[in-house]
């Protein structure tokens, strides 16, 4: 698959968020403008259900000074297609206060690097978890500001980068993360230990596992 066929450019950086619109808010859309302004000839491919989202998004970058010639947007296809597009991205951005979940998996899984900033409550700290869990802590930041330094840093900096997308390769299938049969262990030990607390009469608690490997 090319790039063409999904009408990114050829040459140029290609930023991607495949997050539902509904996670994109002004702060985090003020900085990834910002991103594509300090990154010549970049793009942000963005995951669009209705057109009503691209038009006002279309307009929100026109409004930073952006050209919205700039924003890609992709149609919904077929699981293998959708896993299999990501090797045309560069990097993925991820949204702010409600983070990547299955979105994030999905770009760790093919092989795309995802950055993000870590929040306050669960749904901004979903893609740190994943990255945590993949070996990647590099790709977490602590604020808006680290975030976007990160972005341009990686977009000006193809070594760095390819380094860390040899590194998730190398990761996938060694950490955690896509490991089911260590998951399904240490969840059905989970499930015991919270079975012998209730057998033995005692009250809810708090239960803490060495995770089997």
């Amino acid at each position: 698959m090319t790039r063409s066929e999904y009408a990114l450019p050829e040459s140029g950086f290609v930023f991607c968020c495949f997050n539902n619109n509904y996670k994109i808010e002004p702060q985090i859309f003020d900085i990834w403008m910002r991103i594509l302004a300090a990154v010549p000839g970049s793009v942000l491919w963005l995951l669009v259900r209705f057109p009503i989202a691209e038009d006002n998004l279309k307009r929100e970058a026109q409004a930073r000074g952006i050209n919205s010639d700039r924003l890609i947007f992709a149609q919904y296809h077929s699981k293998a297609e959708h896993l299999a597009r990501h090797q045309l991205a560069d990097l993925f951005l991820d949204t702010f206060y409600c983070n990547a979940h299955t979105t994030a998996s999905d770009a760790l899984w093919a092989g795309l690097p995802i950055i993000t900033c870590l929040g306050k409550t669960f749904a901004s700290r979903v893609a740190a978890s994943l990255l945590t869990a993949v070996g990647l802590p590099e790709l977490i930041t602590n604020n808006l500001e680290q975030y976007e330094q990160l972005a341009i840093y990686l977009a000006h900096s193809p070594t760095a980068l390819q380094e860390i997308k040899q590194k998730l390769a190398q990761n996938r299938t060694t950490y955690p993360l896509f490991d089911t049969p260590r998951f399904t262990r240490n969840l059905e030990l989970a499930y015991r230990v919270m079975w012998d607390i209730y057998a033995a009469g005692k009250s809810p608690q708090a239960i803490e596992l060495k995770s089997e490997k």
